[in-house]
């Protein structure tokens, strides 16, 4: 059986990392890939714990700083970067969402594209 997992954020401990069979909860740093690109059946959200993030949107970027959160639901084209400096997060995705970000960290970029697409997402931009 299945145990909840309790985390405080008081910095110093360990990210918090949890997944279950709807989404998964990580305490991240850095920013996301450099081209904007889209998930076509997965929402995705972001609580910045410490620093500021930039989203960046077709058309216009957001600044988001400590005590944000920024949901981007499906079908919505984005990316974001560390604004000023490091910063410390909260990323909720989906499992496929998880498996996406890892396979990719994984696989040199030329092949992106077709990683994006084998989880239902698309690279709207090319990399600047």
């Amino acid at each position: 059986m299945a145990e909840p997992i309790i985390a405080q954020s008081a910095g110093g401990g360990p990210p918090l990392n949890a997944a279950g069979q709807s989404f998964v909860l990580q305490e991240w740093s850095g920013g996301g890939p450099d081209y904007l690109h889209v998930h076509h059946a997965d929402d995705e959200a972001w609580h910045v714990l410490e620093g500021t993030l930039t989203f960046r949107f077709p058309g216009r970027e957001v600044e988001a700083p400590a005590s944000t959160t920024v949901f981007v639901p499906a079908g919505v084209a984005h990316t974001y970067y560390e604004a000023h400096g490091p910063t410390r997060y909260l990323i909720i995705l989906t499992p496929r969402l998880h498996a996406l970000i890892q396979e990719l960290h994984a696989t040199p970029y030329a092949q992106h594209r077709a990683v994006l697409r084998k989880y239902d997402s698309d690279l709207v931009e090319e990399q600047k």
